[in-house]
């Protein structure tokens, strides 16, 4: 192993990201890191000189379609499967109980 990245700097990575790894985890992924920041490193060896840069390997365009809405007569189906409906509706439970305001 190179030392490239150590467990420490591993460590502080995880707490910026809010992780938190045991030990055991941060021995394990410190050189597994290291190995992937050797990648990188490998890459940046190759002589690119004279290489155009690109943003697509591909020749093939995005085939794009019209957004439009299309009522697809399923409405009646989707609601018989739902637990509960009202008024074309699916009735879901409220998630915010404005009974407890005080304003």
């Amino acid at each position: 192993m190179a030392n490239r990245i150590n467990r420490e700097q591993v460590q502080h990575v995880a707490s910026l990201a809010k992780l938190e790894f045991t030990d055991a985890q941060l021995d394990a992924f410190t050189p597994q890191l290291d190995d992937i920041i050797g990648l990188f490193e490998t890459l940046s060896e190759v002589d690119t000189d004279g290489v155009e840069a690109t943003s697509s390997v591909t020749d093939q365009l995005n085939v794009m379609r019209e957004d439009v809405a299309d009522n697809w007569g399923q409405s009646q189906s989707l609601l018989k499967n739902a637990p509960e409906a009202a008024r074309g509706f699916i009735k879901v439970p409220a998630i915010i109980d404005e009974s407890e305001d005080n304003d």
